[in-house]
């Protein structure tokens, strides 16, 4: 890895230490990596940081290849950016929900970036209730270590509750399983007014949550009335939207960028594959100038 690299992560984890209240918490929130190894890359000292270490933390905090790629606003990360401000000025809980390439992911991580007291946790299906735990938990700065369940829940509650405007941020909700999905609840009544929630998911909540209620499946009921029983739903990619990304990223031709709104049209403007047509409409141009 390159000394520059090397540079950029380092900053961006001085960034991401910012917003925690040690440097000591930044590090227990941090997969496999210590205070002091934290204490040897801000200060320079990184002769024996291994590579795997410098790629970790590259996953971690920050994705590099960001400086090559422009973020545009688009209406559905606007959105997004509104649900969240929201949770978290006035502690309330919003499930967003938008399709599959609309930008939830990126957007709740750039928000996580540029506020403190919001933790990410993305959520899986294999996720059991002591991982959606300990995951929280580390996020915030926590250590689990020999801990119950029950104790590693009572240390998220009094942390968060001490924080001025805490939010947690849940991507691919949808995913968790029935036992963890029901957790929330007792998260809820934990941290209600006293904690912003947000959830990111697929359409495919809906109809969970549907189901859930026509059957009186277990604690579907109290999750329904906890989200105020309506989904926060985005707007779907629009074509101004691809042009926004186009142009803030490079592209400016306008037959490139009709061509490139044809082609992800058909996959409803997914923005990873707006993202990949971009990059290969600049390649395309770089070449034709490399054969000038």
């Amino acid at each position: 890895m390159e000394n520059r690299q090397k540079e950029e992560i380092r900053e961006a984890l001085r960034r991401y230490v910012a917003k925690y209240p040690s440097q000591n918490k930044a590090a227990q929130s941090l997969r496999g990596t210590s205070a002091a190894t934290l204490s040897a890359i801000l200060g320079g000292k990184w002769e024996n940081i291994s590579a795997d270490m410098w790629r970790n933390l590259q996953a971690q905090v920050g994705d590099m290849g960001q400086a090559e790629w422009r973020t545009a606003e688009t209406t559905a990360s606007q959105e997004m950016r509104f649900a969240l401000e929201d949770a978290q000025r006035w502690k309330n809980v919003t499930w967003v929900v938008g399709e599959a390439g609309c930008g939830k992911t990126t957007t709740a991580r750039q928000y996580e970036a540029e506020h403190s007291e919001v933790f990410y946790i993305l959520c899986s299906e294999d996720m059991r209730r002591g991982d959606f735990i300990r995951d929280i938990a580390r996020r915030i700065g926590i250590r689990t270590d020999g801990q119950t369940l029950r104790d590693s829940l009572d240390a998220i509650t009094s942390a968060l509750v001490q924080m001025e405007r805490p939010l947690l941020v849940f991507d691919e909700a949808d995913k968790l399983n029935e036992r963890v999905f029901h957790y929330f609840i007792d998260l809820y009544n934990r941290l209600e007014e006293r904690c912003g929630i947000v959830f990111f998911s697929t359409a495919y909540i809906k109809r969970r949550m549907r189901n859930g209620l026509r059957y009186d499946k277990k604690g579907y009921n109290e999750i329904d009335s906890r989200i105020g029983r309506k989904f926060f739903e985005l707007e779907p990619t629009r074509p101004n939207d691809v042009y926004a990304v186009c142009t803030l990223n490079g592209v400016t031709d306008k037959d490139r960028i009709s061509e490139i709104i044809r082609e992800t049209e058909e996959c409803g403007f997914d923005l990873r594959r707006v993202k990949k047509a971009v990059h290969r409409a600049r390649r395309m141009r770089e070449q034709e100038a490399f054969e000038r």
